[in-house]
């Protein structure tokens, strides 16, 4: 029951922030056409809350928790018309709640930038756990997307399975 609770609110949350979102300014430009146009950086540090509705995250009680995530940039992205680019990035998610089980997601990041203040990314990859089931999630995928504050801060929302995720990002 508290699971499904806490994929309504998740599901529920995402309309919202949209909503909240203040509306284009005269400075709002799409960028997604021009390969290379994002804002320069080697990590993103993201600090983030969790709610968790899967694997390790089932047990009473382990639904809420912290975590952070650090995205190493690569390099610009695989398609020359447009304004992507590519990381590889570690995380560690951890509730408190219940018996304690913490998650390690291992991905690449591919964003694109769609204009001065929206960005979007997939992350296929690995995720490890200390969990009593298996310690490894041999396919992981989160699909998210930031609000731009500006060039080095962003609101950034992920949602996948074994959890969802609101934090802050800081481009270094």
């Amino acid at each position: 029951m508290i699971r499904r609770a806490a994929v309504a609110l998740a599901v529920a949350a995402v309309p919202v922030v949209l909503a909240c979102a203040p509306s284009a300014h005269a400075d709002e430009h799409s960028v997604i056409r021009q390969y290379g146009d994002h804002p320069s950086y080697v990590f993103e540090a993201e600090p983030h809350g969790i709610i968790g509705f899967g694997y390790p995250y089932d047990a009473p009680n382990d639904n809420f928790g912290a975590g952070f995530r650090g995205t190493f940039h690569i390099t610009n992205g695989f398609v020359k018309s447009i304004d992507d680019s590519i990381g590889v990035g570690v995380g560690l998610d951890f509730a408190p709640g219940g018996p304690g089980y913490f998650f390690i997601p291992v991905v690449m990041q591919w964003n694109f930038w769609v204009s001065t203040h929206w960005s979007v990314f997939g992350e296929p990859g690995v995720g490890f756990t200390n969990g009593p089931h298996l310690p490894i999630d041999p396919l992981i995928f989160y699909a998210g997307g930031r609000f731009h504050f500006s060039d080095r801060v962003a609101l950034t929302i992920r949602l996948g399975y074994p959890d969802v995720s609101v934090g802050v990002s800081f481009f270094l």
